[in-house]
């Protein structure tokens, strides 16, 4: 399929630039079948009425980094230089994203703080830089900025992001973006959910590059996608198996937990495994959809991965049309934004 079959046109004025109070925002609820697709437009507050006991609801717990750092100017610099931290190879390496990279050389060091350096260990043909950091790395939480993505307009950094731009379940620190559509939660709606009957489980997929970065080849078979990291734990991976030897149904929260659990029952042939691993997975149209029978999502930009997976599970017509509605109804896009919950007809 080509790239630009998932393009579609946003109002600028349409992308939020702030966040909802959570559990406020608005919810499409899309149901496709055989048929055409029934649209229907509630609140999230209405989300654990969607579900039903027995449901299997899955979070992905990562915690956002402050991965922007800046290092302080060298010689006649008058700017700082700005890190992107984008993969953890191993404790205190890192892969980053460095802007002006053509200002560091292999082999030196830059300074964050007196008590924080790194030394520049590579530079790849893609622009990314390998840094490996010494001294005080809890500087990193205490100067480092939240990554926002690029459309969030924001002259200088706010303090209150960091709170914003995190789920109230964020455990495990790795992620350089978060998992947005686990922003809507509060803890009462994810008590009320277990009232309900809902079981509620976590995994850990670290959000890095694979999951945004921008598809550029036309034909999207030529994508390839960066490798994440995930892990699943003992308790989740029996609450997962038992849902699919009872045929419940696993609801992913965001296309991270999606790809999470479609990348771990293909690694344990049909079943899940307790463990770390890391994924690849590239989900398009014709994508057989093996754990996962419902998402709730974010709206997702124009020609981007995560805008491909969430046709492959609804269709391609089909999410054409609710973001076509979606546009005229003013719901707000992207990560501060709305969300839509995709199931299929004949589920609760």
């Amino acid at each position: 399929m080509k790239r630009t079959e998932f393009s579609y046109h946003l109002p600028p004025e349409l992308i939020a630039q702030e966040p909802r109070e959570r559990g406020r925002s608005r919810m499409m609820v899309v149901t496709s079948g055989d048929g055409a697709a029934l649209i229907e437009h509630r609140n999230f507050a209405d989300f654990p009425s969607q579900l039903a006991a027995g449901d299997v609801l899955v979070l992905n717990d990562t915690r956002v980094i402050p991965a922007r750092l800046f290092a302080r100017p060298r010689g006649a610099m008058k700017n700082p230089i700005e890190f992107l931290l984008t993969r953890e190879r191993e404790p205190m390496t890192w892969e980053a994203w460095c802007r002006p990279a053509k200002r560091v050389r292999m082999g030196e060091s830059v300074q964050f703080t007196d008590s924080l350096s790194a030394e520049v260990l590579e530079k790849l043909e893609d622009g990314t830089v390998v840094i490996r950091f010494a001294g005080d790395t809890a500087e990193i939480e205490r100067i480092g900025v939240m990554p926002l993505p690029p459309y969030i307009a924001r002259e200088t950094p706010r303090a209150s992001d960091a709170e914003s731009y995190q789920t109230v379940y964020a455990a495990e620190r790795g992620a350089i973006a978060a998992p947005t559509a686990g922003l809507h939660f509060t803890r009462a709606i994810l008590d009320e959910l277990a009232s309900r009957g809902v079981e509620i489980v976590r995994v850990t997929l670290h959000v890095g590059i694979g999951t945004f970065k921008p598809v550029k080849a036309d034909d999207i078979a030529d994508h390839r996608m960066d490798s994440e990291r995930y892990e699943i734990i003992d308790a989740t991976a029996a609450a997962l198996n038992r849902a699919l030897d009872e045929r419940k149904r696993i609801v992913a929260v965001g296309t991270t937990s999606v790809r999470t659990l479609e990348s771990a029952i293909r690694a344990g042939d049909g079943r899940f495994r307790a463990g770390k691993a890391e994924t690849s997975i590239f989900i398009t149209p014709g994508f057989e959809f093996q754990a996962t029978g419902a998402i709730l999502t974010n709206f997702h930009l124009p020609e981007s991965t995560l805008i491909m997976l969430v046709s492959s599970f609804a269709g391609v017509e089909t999410i054409r049309t609710a973001y076509a509605v979606a546009i005229a109804e003013k719901y707000r896009f992207y990560s501060y934004g709305d969300c839509m919950f995709l199931t299929k007809a004949g589920d609760p």
